[in-house]
């Protein structure tokens, strides 16, 4: 594969859907439930952020009660994440902040804005960079945002879908433009699968790799 371009991508959903079962679209979580989840899984695997926050959400009645809580609370309840200082100040900030903004903690207005308005909002908030963003926008309301997460970031350059020195942060627009949009989310699962089952960072297993005829990399790493 020299360039990546669309039909590439078809191609490749394709064989990673015979292979992983095809992937529908779903609500996850409300939009700002999914934003506080996103915060306190960065650096930190699903298992704990999960257990976080749903210790969080257990503690606490609303995302109202947690923005009024203390943050020495906040921190107690979301210690399994890891960071847990850092993450409730960052909560806490965040929600305060929206809440001054618009008067409340829903955020479905987001749906109704073009994808790059949509984006350039929740990347005003302090720490929201362009994968938490993604994620709100593509988990909660199925927008055409791709995140790209470290198993995507790894795949996408071992397949040439991106360059070799195409940064994380400006991977997430670059996927957007080849992706179709309606096969975004599928294929941010596909990718995610893929990278953790058989693309791994390390021993990667190519000789059970469904579309090692399609990667460029194969012969150097395997």
């Amino acid at each position: 594969m020299k360039k990546a371009s669309t039909s590439n991508i078809v191609r490749l959903s394709h064989i990673l859907e015979k292979e992983y079962g095809t992937i529908s679209w779903y609500p996850r979580r409300n939009a700002i439930d999914e934003l506080v989840y996103t915060i306190l899984s960065q650096h930190t695997s699903d298992i704990n952020s999960e257990r976080a926050f749903d210790n969080l959400m257990s503690r606490f009645d609303s995302i109202e009660a947690i923005s009024n809580a203390n943050v020495s609370d906040i921190e107690q309840s979301i210690k399994t994440a890891g960071l847990h200082k850092i993450k409730a100040v960052r909560i806490k900030e965040v929600l305060n902040i929206i809440h001054n903004k618009i008067g409340g903690f829903d955020l479905s207005f987001l749906s109704e804005m073009p994808l790059g308005d949509a984006k350039s909002w929740l990347k005003s908030l302090p720490g929201i960079g362009p994968k938490t963003a993604a994620i709100v926008l593509c988990f909660s309301f199925g927008m055409p945002a791709m995140p790209v997460d470290t198993h995507i970031y790894r795949v996408s350059r071992r397949l040439r879908l991106i360059g070799p020195k195409v940064s994380a942060d400006k991977a997430h627009d670059l996927m957007e433009k080849i992706v179709p949009p309606d096969g975004i989310f599928p294929f941010h699962m596909y990718l995610i699968q893929h990278g953790r089952k058989v693309c791994k960072a390390l021993k990667p297993k190519c000789g059970d790799c469904v579309v090692a005829l399609l990667c460029p990399s194969r012969l150097k790493i395997s």
